[in-house]
């Protein structure tokens, strides 16, 4: 019998000389390796954060077709996105020793490291993110904070719907360089969640004078 023909290359891979296919392969690997991993993991983060963001400007400019753009937004997303790179790198480095397990024969630490996840993480980036987009934004703390107790119950809520799954499937089957990389590719529609949850209108609470009014008004009315 003959030898089989090796497999055919993907579509567009033909296209580029050998050595740059190797080159490429070469780098592809190194992202994910050392100091490398950590430049992947916070690059990533950030443009995946000013991605999401350019998603809901463009949904917004959609229903209001002669809005700018708001450059300054999306790079101060990309700014705080970077910034919560290095915390999720360094997160789950401690979260893989501290609770060594993968595959369903270890789906015991792996539900615990849901769990840690949901109840440390999630709501001490969900600070992070809120309060340093105030404070790029020029807020003071104080208002910054005021705006983070108005946001997160429900960022809260809806973060326990969605990640327990992702993140099971991320404990139980990927290698640990690639679990910051996987939330980011993931999260893209998270990601313009919280852009919306941060930069959604709001809701001004009437002045004493203002909700005086209409009682007011009633008592003329009724005398």
């Amino acid at each position: 019998m003959g030898r089989r023909p090796p497999p055919a290359p993907p579509p567009g891979a033909a296209m580029l000389p050998g050595g740059l296919r190797a080159g490429l392969a070469v780098w592809g690997k190194a992202l994910f390796r050392g100091r490398l991993l950590l430049a992947t993991n916070t690059l990533s983060c950030g443009a995946l954060l000013a991605a999401g963001d350019a998603l809901r400007q463009a949904w917004e400019r959609r229903r209001e077709p002669h809005r700018p753009w708001d450059r300054a937004r999306t790079a101060r997303m990309l700014a705080v996105g970077c910034s919560l790179g290095p915390l999720m790198h360094y997160w789950y480095l401690w979260l893989d020793r501290a609770f060594p397990a993968a595959g369903l024969s270890g789906i015991r630490s792996v539900l615990k490291k849901v769990v840690i996840d949901q109840v440390v993480a999630s709501p001490a980036l969900g600070a992070w993110y809120f309060l340093g987009m105030g404070s790029l934004e020029g807020q003071t703390l104080a208002h910054s904070w005021q705006d983070l107790e108005d946001n997160f119950w429900e960022f809260y809520k809806m973060d326990w719907c969605i990640w327990p799954p992702a993140q099971l499937v991320n404990f139980l089957y990927l290698p640990p360089k690639y679990r910051v990389i996987y939330m980011n590719v993931i999260t893209l529609g998270w990601d313009t969640y919280l852009s919306y949850l941060k930069h959604r209108p709001k809701q001004t609470p009437l002045s004493m004078e203002e909700d005086a009014k209409p009682c007011a008004l009633e008592i003329q009315t009724t005398s």
